[in-house]
């Protein structure tokens, strides 16, 4: 018998596997947060704001997700690139600052794309699952949180699953959670690579398209410049630049 050689991982994607496979370990032994919707406090008014705009019935693309996507609003941050591009194209932005996959969640439960039946939804979601480990949570009773990368796929999951409830005739752009820290060293980052590992198959390529755009953040060496996301993790103007470059084709394509 002739044994076949088996090819050797690299040390990044060795890192990742052994990532992967601790927050299969992890899961098994702490509450899954990321798939219990729950209110995230202080958001209430952007909540309803939201539920408005689904009412009307308007939009035809939705951005989803976090601190990083609701900055698409601020000046110096994203909102250029907004009115430039996504506006013409009749686009809602629902982000939500500090925004876990559980709290998107408890928004789709709770009003959020009632009335609603955009073309395109763009989702990304998850930094905060990553990013929040070890702090104490009001809306968790004060518990101390913490999420594998595992467990924040799952939230993933379930958002999908729910948005394709809500929202049938919708296609999915799921986008890989965008780099973080200085460098590949980072642990967040390391563990959002994991996740984006993850939820990478939840696309199937039609009706949800999974894209990773996080390397055009990066330098050749993996680093993350200030001069696009000064705190290592939102990007400034250049960097929703960036952004909109990377998916504005697959947006159109998909609109179609």
């Amino acid at each position: 018998m002739v044994l076949k050689s088996i090819p050797l991982m690299t040390p990044r994607i060795a890192l990742s596997a052994l990532l992967v496979c601790t927050s299969f370990a992890f899961a098994e032994t702490s509450p899954n947060y990321a798939i219990k919707p729950v209110l995230h406090p202080g958001t209430e008014k952007r909540h309803e704001s939201f539920n408005e705009i689904s009412k009307k019935g308007e939009a035809e693309i939705v951005f989803l997700g976090d601190s990083i996507t609701h900055a698409w609003d601020r000046q110096g941050a994203g909102k250029d690139s907004w009115d430039k591009t996504w506006v013409p194209l009749k686009a809602a932005n629902f982000g939500i600052g500090g925004d876990r996959t559980e709290h998107v969640l408890w928004r789709l439960e709770n009003g959020n794309f009632d009335g609603l039946k955009p073309k395109l939804i763009v989702l990304m979601i998850g930094t905060n699952n990553t990013g929040h480990q070890g702090r104490p949570q009001k809306e968790l009773d004060g518990a101390v949180y913490q999420c594998s990368a595992q467990q924040t796929a799952d939230g993933v999951k379930a958002i999908l699953g729910k948005l394709g409830q809500k929202c049938p005739s919708s296609k999915v752009l799921l986008l890989g959670i965008f780099p973080r820290g200085a460098n590949n060293e980072d642990k967040m980052r390391q563990q959002n690579e994991a996740t984006n590992a993850l939820i990478k198959g939840y696309a199937d390529g039609q009706k949800v398209v999974f894209m990773d755009i996080g390397a055009k953040f990066l330098e050749s060496d993996g680093t993350l410049s200030k001069e696009i996301m000064p705190d290592l993790l939102h990007p400034n103007a250049k960097g929703y630049e960036i952004w909109t470059q990377a998916i504005e084709t697959k947006v159109r394509e998909m609109l179609k």
